[in-house]
């Protein structure tokens, strides 16, 4: 730190000591001012960041981040109590669920739901109550299935409120949802990253969604670097997350990377389900140290672990044990033996607490009784706990704690219009506590842009992804190329100009089904990051719609450039533009109806069969196996339905539009008959018989079908290309706003 205090300005250094905000303690910066035993302020480190003042000369941006950095370290060292403490406190939560026992095939016999299934009532949590302050680090432990997960979901607003019964409160009042999405922030069991981004970059674009664009991106790469340091992973900042195909950070690392996400804008609840899992003792215990220097820095942190070491335990601050839904222990770690004393089972000075109890709670959930006698021993003994303890009753209303955090920056997602917003300057009195936040950091407008340029930065750097795309539609449309090169204007050009429009038109959409494992791999990361209002739904679905069109377009003119000319298709530059248009909006009414499914359909297998499926329906009802008047009425309804249609007779209008020329002359009437083997005198001799018959003259050049003419018998006579051409872009528009709606119905992530 003396270091950087010597490559300070000479004013700067002069001035140091009044330089500093108020809560810049000796030990949080390094150096002494003679009253080392002061009490110190926790603050929080938006606060820390939002006090420095810009330099125009960029100087301070180091001394922002050395400071920043080392705040945390200090801040966990000195936990007074906040000036706006919250109170969490849950009561008598009850959640069950219905599951299916068995078939039974007597419906008549047995406990059943009427139609065979046997119908059993498995209860997940029965009557949990307690709470959990800031500052404080509350940890719920069990067996697995005891239901630790279901609690955190409870907590966190992850289960539907018509399953939920029970109160969840924050200083006495009830947390709305919108509130919750607000003011907390939960972290998933699974590391849920984009593997090609960086640690610093993963950072960044969180910082991006969560703080508000108000902040300026010199402060926002300060906090990302703060938390870098916090989080201990510095070495690792420029390394990728990687996946199974790539290597990147360690499995600590990564979750320590879950974690900063969610606590770059500071909130004031953080929900973890297990943080530990999977990780070897110094990751695990490296990981609880940052959660707690979180929870000292003014947040409460409710996490469930499996079953922490000895040195995890001395960093918790209350502990509740589940068993199959039931609490057996609710408390201060250091009360944990004299309960299990009192219970008669006493803990060996030289074993795990927590190891202890779990083991014990295991045989006791074995046995015929099960936990039922702990259980209600809990409740006697907390029962006596209470009546010894003076009961201390915040006075601060929800309001006034959340107002208090706001005006020190605590909440940095939700303070971009000030604190002043609480109150109603036009009567004086006090809004819906609802009307003091932004629901969102950033307007819509921001999360699009930083949604496109994360996706097109990790889409960068896996090119192979569109190269095969490419290569794919390269390679279709060189054999196509090959195999219908330079169609003549016979009756045999004509089948086979129908065939190659037909199978072109198909094959865009099936290049499309490689968007189904697109979404589906960032489902559950979209899913973390839309339930606490990182970004609006809509901005996802446009900004991955702006980011599709330019892939589309080279992939459409790749084709087009492939397949127009060498085919020797009609209608010169003219029909080469509507050609490539038709296939651009085929490709966009494809990628959008695929994407629509991946919002559907939850796995990957399941999605390509369906895609398949329907695809082929498409073009098995398009009008080219069968013309639209011998389609059965009752399937004619899927003919109008059908993607492939509309592409498909707007190229064939392109292509056969033009009334002068001309493709069945006289002498080839006979070509596609049992005739067209014979002489040409023969086939000369029947056309003037022929036209003996008819009454008019029918010679050998005779133009007998038009384009006009097959355009008839393919019955496409309803609409004009261009209006083909303007219903398939609809369809493409229609299946981004149905994505949307999957999005919104299908993503709330709760449990029922």
């Amino acid at each position: 730190m003396s270091g950087l205090l010597d490559k300070l300005s000479p004013a700067r250094r002069a001035n140091k000591s009044d330089d500093l905000p108020l809560f810049y303690t000796d030990q949080a910066v390094g150096f002494h001012r003679g009253h080392r035993n002061t009490p110190k302020v926790s603050v929080t480190l938006a606060e820390l960041l939002m006090s420095m003042e810009d330099d125009q000369n960029g100087q301070s941006q180091a001394w922002d981040i050395a400071l920043a950095s080392n705040f945390f370290s200090s801040v966990s060292s000195y936990p007074l109590p906040s000036p706006s403490p919250f109170v969490l406190s849950f009561k008598d939560l009850t959640y069950s669920v219905k599951i299916t026992k068995k078939f039974n095939p007597l419906p008549c016999c047995g406990s059943s739901d009427g139609d065979g299934m046997e119908m059993k009532t498995k209860m997940l949590l029965n009557g949990i109550s307690g709470e959990a302050k800031e500052g404080e680090m509350m940890a719920v432990l069990g067996a697995s299935g005891s239901g630790k997960s279901t609690l955190i979901d409870a907590l966190a607003n992850r289960i539907a409120k018509e399953s939920l019964h029970g109160s969840i409160t924050l200083n006495g009042e009830v947390l709305e949802s919108s509130l919750h999405k607000v003011i907390s922030a939960y972290v998933m069991q699974d590391d849920l990253l984009f593997p090609m981004l960086t640690v610093e970059e993963t950072l960044m674009f969180s910082a991006e969604f969560r703080l508000p664009r108000s902040l300026p991106k010199k402060k926002k790469q300060a906090r990302v670097q703060a938390l870098i340091d916090q989080l201990g992973l510095r070495n690792a900042a420029t390394t990728v997350i990687g996946d199974e195909g790539h290597r990147g950070v360690s499995g600590g690392e990564r979750r320590r990377v879950s974690i900063g996400i969610d606590i770059i804008h500071d909130p004031i609840i953080l929900f973890l389900d297990e943080p530990t899992s999977g990780l070897d003792s110094t990751s695990a215990y490296m990981v609880v140290k940052v959660l707690q220097r979180v929870a000292k820095s003014g947040s409460i942190v409710i996490m469930s672990i499996h079953q922490p070491s000895y040195r995890i335990l001395g960093l918790l601050d209350k502990l509740l044990f589940l068993s199959r839904g039931n609490t057996v222990y609710s408390g201060s770690p250091t009360d944990l033996p004299r309960f299990f004393s009192e219970y008669g089972h006493i803990i060996p000075e030289n074993e795990n607490k927590t190891e202890f109890a779990l083991d014990l709670i295991r045989e006791l959930e074995d046995s015929p009784e099960g936990t039922k006698t702990l259980v209600d021993f809990h409740k006697q003994w907390r029962a006596k706990q209470t009546l010894n303890q003076t009961t201390r009753n915040t006075n601060v209303s929800l309001k006034d704690a959340i107002d208090a955090s706001i005006s020190r920056e605590k909440l940095v997602s939700a303070c971009r219009a000030g604190p002043e917003i609480l109150r109603d300057r036009s009567s004086g009195g006090e809004t819906n506590l609802k009307s003091t936040f932004q629901t969102f950091a950033n307007p819509f407008w921001t999360e699009i842009l930083v949604i496109a340029k994360r996706s097109m930065l990790n889409s960068r750097r896996q090119p192979e992804l569109f190269g095969i795309r490419l290569g794919a539609v390269l390679v279709t449309g060189t054999i196509l190329a090959t195999m219908f090169y330079k169609l003549d204007n016979s009756p045999r050009g004509i089948q086979e100009r129908l065939g190659f429009f037909a199978f072109a038109m198909s094959t865009t959409f099936y290049t499309c089904a490689e968007a189904i494992p697109v979404f589906l791999q960032e489902r559950y990361i979209f899913m973390r990051e839309t339930a606490y209002n990182a970004y609006r739904r809509s901005s996802y679905v446009l900004a991955h719609t702006i980011i599709s069109l330019p892939a589309l377009v080279i992939l459409s003119a790749t084709f087009a450039a492939t397949t127009f000319f060498s085919v020797g298709l009609a209608g010169g530059s003219e029909g080469f533009f509507f050609f490539f248009l038709t296939i651009l909006a085929a490709f966009w009414a494809g990628s959008s109806f695929v994407t629509f499914l991946s919002g559907v359909v939850s796995h990957v297998m399941i999605g390509f069969t369906v895609v398949v499926a329907i695809l082929a329906y498409f073009l098995l009802l398009s009008g080219f196996f069968i013309s639209r008047d011998r389609i059965p009425l009752y399937w004619l309804w899927f003919h109008y339905l059908s993607l492939v249609k509309y592409p498909y007779e707007g190229v064939l209008q392109n292509e056969f539009e033009d009334p002068t020329k001309c493709f069945v002359r006289g002498i080839q009437m006979f070509d596609s008959s049992p005739l067209g083997q014979v002489p040409d005198a023969v086939k000369i001799s029947l056309l003037k018989s022929m036209s003996g018959v008819l009454g008019f003259n029918v010679t050998a050049e005779t133009c007998v079908t038009t384009g006009v003419d097959i355009l008839k018998k393919q019955g496409i006579t309803e609409m004009s290309k261009w209006n083909c051409l303007w219903i398939t872009v609809a369809w493409g528009f229609l299946f981004r706003v149905l994505f949307y709606f999957t999005l919104l119905i299908g993503s709330k992530n709760k449990r029922r």
